[in-house]
């Protein structure tokens, strides 16, 4: 895992994720950083109505803007820090330099400071999820970094021969090496069934290398499941495998921040199968 990407719109969800990837990529041998940043070229006036402004004055604002927040992070490490402003949507523009460039992984933040920012930074790093672009790494609003020494890979132990990203999660592990939880939350059984025993030895043979440990938890708050694993297990980094974004949708679904105290405090990698 050498070449590492933080999409930044300099809300302060985006800064802060920012600053956990510039600390990610000190703690990673031979890791690079890049800032990414795309600029529309129409934006809006104060009362709402569409503006066109001329795109070299945009990417000149962006450009500076760009380079303050690189002045900023150097203080937080002591690689160099590349940067990338261009116009377009950052979706597909992201889609389109991740696969030319060869980017490994994508830190992206979650939160805001209002209720607004919440919204369309969640639905954008949530968009890009969606795309399956690479592995995303999502920093909540009010995540510190720590270094990274144990991992928690949540599960529905369903096919996981199938379903499971080694390759992917093998690049993850083999560049951290953390210690790694398996955890499986059983909601709908008052005892564990016997066929998520079965997928559970499959996926501990997959993992073998990382000399995984497994937990059922018989709980019907998924939420608060893992955030009380994570909380007592010290976990410092959440993997997942999004279905259909089930897991990541409820956790950063309003109505559930209450219940994710501890999990706003946590990064989360997500990893498509």
């Amino acid at each position: 895992m050498e070449k590492i990407l933080a999409a930044v719109d300099f809300s302060e969800a985006s800064v802060n994720a920012a600053r956990y990837a510039v600390k990610l990529v000190n703690d990673l041998p031979g890791a690079s950083l890049t800032l990414y940043y795309a600029y529309n070229k129409v934006t809006a006036g104060s009362d709402g109505s569409p503006l066109m402004v001329d795109d070299d004055s945009r990417k000149t604002i962006a450009e500076a803007a760009m380079q303050s927040l690189k002045n900023a992070l150097y203080k937080e490490g002591e690689k160099t820090i590349e940067h990338v402003v261009e116009p377009g949507n950052i979706i597909s523009n992201l889609e389109k330099y991740v696969k030319y460039h060869g980017v490994d992984m994508i830190v992206m933040g979650v939160t805001g400071s209002s209720r607004l920012e919440q919204m369309v930074v969640g639905s954008t790093t949530l968009s890009v999820i969606n795309r399956d672009i690479c592995p995303v790494l999502v920093v909540p609003g009010e995540a510190g970094y720590r270094k990274i020494k144990k991992a928690a890979l949540t599960s529905d132990l369903k096919n996981v021969e199938s379903n499971t990203p080694i390759a992917q999660m093998e690049t993850v592990l083999n560049t951290i090496n953390p210690g790694l939880y398996i955890v499986n939350v059983t909601r709908q059984h008052t005892a564990v069934p016997e066929e998520y025993k079965l997928e559970k030895e499959k996926l501990e043979e997959i993992l073998w290398k990382y000399n995984p440990k497994s937990y059922f938890i018989l709980e019907e708050d998924f939420e608060k499941a893992v955030a009380d694993f994570t909380q007592e297990y010290q976990v410092d980094l959440i993997i997942t495998v999004p279905k259909k974004h089930g897991f990541l949708v409820r956790l950063f679904n309003a109505s559930h921040t209450q219940k994710l105290v501890y999990n706003s405090q946590l990064p989360i990698l997500a990893i498509h199968s």
